[in-house]
């Protein structure tokens, strides 16, 4: 597997991000290992919140929430998946699967920093990857979060917004990553905001994890993973620690899946769930204030 590794003077003027990048190694498919970026603020021995990104952002994504949960007495801890951020990144779209993804996440989180008593914050592919680990690995985690996700078995059509997205991550001779994210956010980006999302991808070469996402969701009943989601929602019904559907009221790819996170969960009965209001897919950007000051109290309440 070949792999690139974004310099680190890409991220010299990413703004409102001053957390000292850290990392750790996982095994990489046929031998050797991959170097996995993470950045975690607040009291190392305060309760954690892992907070993983979707596509195409990285932790950067989660500025805005970090400082709210760490002022609350929580470690944050937020990730880089394969292929983005500081992560290494396989050169080949055919490297990612959606497995490899969640193994990768998995020997992160649990084998190099050995997270327990975890709050899942999942949004976009955050929770596709979050919620397997979380129905697979139940006695690490003590809560989920599901901010504008799902866990798509393909036996029900995807949006039809979504279904151009993926089309043109496809068949588009450049991605534009900080296009992307502006596409998905109700409020303009600063120049400086959006060169922060170009910065972990200095050419096409660096962009095979996000070319790949978008084709390897579930959005046919015979995908492979198809049926992985299926038994992850078999779980998830069963599912009595508490669940809180936190999602934005604009975004068009997610949003009918709240009302069934709240009313197919045990964990979600009788909960308030939240609606980020005036924010769009990338509700971080939007509203990661508001964001951080639910997820501080989500734990504080259930403690």
């Amino acid at each position: 597997m070949r792999t690139l590794r974004t310099p680190e003077a890409r991220f010299a003027a990413v703004p409102d991000f001053p957390y000292e990048p850290r990392y750790a190694e996982v095994p990489a498919p046929g031998g050797g290992t991959l170097r996995m970026a993470y950045v975690e603020a607040g009291p190392a021995d305060g309760p954690v919140v892992l907070l993983l990104h979707g596509e195409p952002s990285w932790s950067f994504l989660y500025r805005k929430v970090i400082p709210v949960l760490a002022d609350a007495g929580l470690r944050a801890v937020a990730p880089d998946l394969v292929g983005f951020g500081r992560s290494d990144k396989p050169t080949e779209i055919a490297d990612h699967t959606y497995a490899r993804h969640i193994e990768w996440t998995r020997a992160l989180v649990f084998d190099a920093l050995d997270l327990r008593d975890v709050t899942l914050v999942g949004q976009d592919w955050g929770g596709l990857i979050g919620l397997r680990l979380a129905v697979a690995h139940p006695g690490r985690f003590a809560r989920i979060v599901a901010a504008n996700t799902g866990l798509p078995t393909g036996d029900f059509p995807m949006p039809e917004t979504w279904l151009r997205f993926r089309e043109s991550v496809r068949t588009a001779p450049e991605f534009d990553v900080a296009r992307s994210v502006r596409s998905g956010c109700r409020t303009e980006l600063p120049a400086a905001v959006a060169a922060a999302y170009d910065a972990p991808f200095p050419d096409e070469a660096h962009k095979a994890g996000p070319r790949a996402m978008p084709g390897l969701v579930p959005a046919e009943p015979d995908d492979p993973e198809a049926q992985p989601n299926r038994d992850a929602w078999d779980v998830l019904r069963a599912w009595d620690k508490p669940f809180l559907a936190a999602f934005s009221d604009r975004d068009p790819i997610t949003g009918p899946m709240a009302p069934l996170f709240a009313s197919m969960i045990p964990g979600a009965a009788g909960r308030a769930h939240p609606t980020i209001e005036g924010a769009g897919h990338f509700l971080q950007e939007d509203g990661g204030e508001r964001l951080g000051r639910v997820i501080a109290g989500f734990v504080r309440e259930t403690a």
